[in-house]
């Protein structure tokens, strides 16, 4: 070993340690200007010597900017689901068929960690692969995402671990690092995520597992998975995880009576309450694996576990007042304003009321007693009204008529429960609204103009719509409060480059109503250039993939709108990118054929079969109707689909027969030769510990 191939080993060596007593142990021993430091060094040798690359180098955890596929892959042992109760009753039912079916038996009780479910594989004591649930049989791989949690041993500890083996967990967001990612998000004009579970899933699908490393995820780990796994019981086996460096929960108990699995569920009904991450119930496991393997498991879940879910927490407090927001889409919302009081782990002083039509039936009023509930939305929302504590004095809640920004009558949409202030060139909250979201990461990503900074130049005439951004003066924006020339060059060179964004990227930044990313993705592969969108008709725009009726009204009056048109040619004129850039053909086997891409298929998603048939010059559509060739059909393919199919006479071809297609119309016998792959085995024959 040279001595730089050594200064690479120790480094990581010495990284791994600390990170295990930070993240693992919570005991950390140097101070994070070591600790980057030393990173730094790592970084350093590993840059000038590439031939000495690791995948799980401490290095690697904070991420890449480079995009990632998430390839679906197969569980070695599958990942079933778990049984839940709400009821003591049910409890003590389930564990009295337990006792009668194996006799004197052990549990484990755990917490049930509000997250996503994540199983891990090692093979000699290093990471190779992170998987998702999936349907339970596939999931997708993950793994360079995981890799950036610092929880996640990359490489184990101490000795004895098997050669090949899984273990399965949750990944989860802590309160703190949800609560900074949504200060973050409502800074940049973005929607605040729903709850921390709903933000863990969603980290884990990022692009970028740069900005997975700046989510500040976690990873409890409760389940082993493999062949002949050395342990009698699951609390062996979890003793001999936590050696080998991974994050066990210390929450847990062995239990050998319902009165004792009460007792833990009691407790932690309440003390969960001060954890700094979330958990929505305790998880019963039989302990012995013997035991195990002789209960079995359903199709779904196995027999030998179950979830005990908590009730929703609810707290009662005085509503005080309600404000009214005005978003950049003019929907107004009513948040009420609280006594403050302590919920899930953190103080709640407003609530959401969500429209006029939920404050009717509610029928609150101000200065009731309200309950509050959290149940999943990030905000709170007041679930009913305690009447008793109603004074005679409180009168039914008169709902706005005007918006409270720019004094508009309030105007509400048929079928739609909001109200809506319809000044949107002159209502100031809907103009930097506007601004922010352009500006957002997800859309031209400009560095340097947070909402802030786009509220300062709103004030001073520099701003009036998004179009203003590629029309600033460079002497008048340095001369602003709290900028400066340095802050002036740093937005101006952040405004140049967002010119190079690819077109789905602008079509989502121009605030379109209802057109999400997802949905500006699909609408620029099916239409290719702004024009075509701008000239398109509200049928001709539904037949892009995930574009309904509301959508296409939107985009239809967006464009109808003289003020917009103007801003989208300022936009032209500065050289943001109106067209898609086009794919090179791998074949015209599908020209001028519209195609409708259904189902599930093996070994390839959907977006990857899209992808084929524009590659090979095919247009895709999302719905059916008399313009559609023909579908492909996976598995699962929509009834409804599939009978508009029927009575359009539309041809349904199979994956292989697709396939064939684009080989050129090989036989389908030559067809199943490419593209064979090993079938998957599947046994009876129960696997210690593969649950979850």
């Amino acid at each position: 070993m040279t001595s730089i191939e050594q200064q690479i080993t120790e480094l990581r060596s010495l990284l791994n340690d600390y990170n295990h007593k930070y993240y693992v142990e919570n005991s950390p021993v140097v101070s994070d200007y070591e600790f980057d430091t030393l990173l730094r060094q790592l970084q350093d040798l590993e840059a000038a010597h590439p031939e000495f690359y690791d995948p799980n180098s401490p290095t690697m955890r904070v991420g890449s900017d480079l995009t990632n596929d998430f390839k679906s892959v197969e569980h070695t042992f599958p990942m079933l689901s778990l049984s839940n109760t709400y009821s003591i009753e049910e409890l003590g039912e389930w564990i009295e068929r337990i006792e009668r079916e194996i006799g004197e038996v052990e549990f484990v009780c755990e917490l049930k960690f509000d997250g996503t479910a994540i199983s891990l594989s090692y093979e000699n004591g290093a990471l190779v692969r992170a998987t998702t649930r999936g349907d339970g049989r596939r999931g997708d791989d993950v793994t360079s995402n995981v890799r950036t949690i610092g929880s996640v041993p990359l490489r184990l500890h101490g000795e004895g671990y098997p050669s090949h083996f899984e273990i399965r967990g949750e990944v989860f967001m802590p309160y703190a690092s949800f609560e900074r990612l949504n200060s973050e998000r409502e800074a940049a004009g973005e929607p605040l995520m729903a709850n921390p579970r709903n933000a863990a899933s969603g980290s884990l699908k990022l692009q970028s597992s740069q900005e997975v490393a700046r989510r500040g995820l976690d990873c409890t780990l409760y389940q082993l998975a493999g062949n002949d796994l050395p342990f009698a019981t699951h609390e062996e086996s979890l003793a001999a995880a936590r050696s080998w460096g991974f994050k066990i929960s210390e929450h847990t108990a062995t239990c050998r009576s319902r009165e004792e699995i009460e007792k833990f569920i009691a407790r932690w009904d309440v003390e969960r309450k001060a954890l700094p991450y979330a958990t929505d119930g305790v998880v019963i496991k039989v302990n012995s694996y013997a035991q195990r393997r002789m209960l079995g498991s359903t199709a779904k879940a196995p027999r030998w576990a179950v979830a005990y879910k908590f009730q929703a927490e609810r707290a009662l407090t005085r509503l005080l007042s309600v404000d009214f927001q005005v978003g950049r889409t003019g929907a107004v919302t009513p948040v009420a304003n609280l006594d403050p009081v302590q919920l899930a782990g953190t103080v709640v002083k407003r609530a959401s009321l969500h429209n006029a039509e939920q404050i009717a039936i509610l029928d609150i009023r101000l200065g009731d007693m309200v309950y509050v509930e959290k149940g999943g939305e990030i905000i709170p929302k007041i679930t009913g009204v305690e009447l008793s504590e109603r004074t005679s004095a409180a009168e039914p809640f008169a709902y706005i008529t005007h918006c409270p920004e720019c004094g508009a009558e309030l105007i509400r949409v048929e079928g739609e429960a909001k109200h809506y202030c319809p000044n949107e060139s002159s209502c100031p909250p809907q103009i930097i609204g506007r601004i922010v979201h352009f500006v957002g990461r997800k859309a031209m990503d400009i560095e340097g103009l947070g909402s802030e900074t786009i509220e300062l130049l709103w004030q001073n005439g520099m701003l009036n719509d998004i179009s203003d951004i590629y029309h600033l003066d460079p002497i008048r924006l340095a001369s602003l409060p709290r900028l400066g020339e340095r802050s002036a060059a740093n937005i101006l060179e952040g405004v140049r480059r967002s010119t190079d964004a690819p077109f789905e990227r602008v079509l989502f930044a121009l605030g379109i109503r209802f057109v999400g990313e997802t949905t500006a993705k699909y609408l620029a592969s099916h239409f290719l250039s702004l024009d075509a969108i701008a000239a398109a008709s509200a049928e001709q725009l539904a037949e892009a993939e995930e574009v309904g009726e509301k959508i296409a009204t939107a985009i239809v009056a967006y464009f109808a709108d003289e003020h917009n048109r103007r801003i989208v040619e300022r936009l032209r004129e500065a050289g943001l990118r109106f067209e898609a850039e086009q794919r090179v053909r791998s074949s015209n086997a599908l020209e001028g054929k519209s195609i409708v891409i259904s189902g599930k298929f093996e070994g390839m998603s959907r977006d990857e079969m899209k992808a084929l048939v524009e590659e090979h010059g095919g247009r895709n559509l999302g719905a059916v109707s008399a313009n559609v060739d023909f579908i492909v059909a996976g598995e699962k393919m929509g009834p409804a689909k599939l009978q508009k199919a029927e009575k359009l006479g539309i041809k349904i071809l199979s994956y292989d027969e697709f396939m064939a297609m684009l080989d050129g119309g090989k036989s389908e016998k030559q067809s199943e030769e490419i593209e064979e792959k090993p079938s998957p085995v599947t046994t009876t024959e129960a696997v210690q510990g593969s649950l979850f």
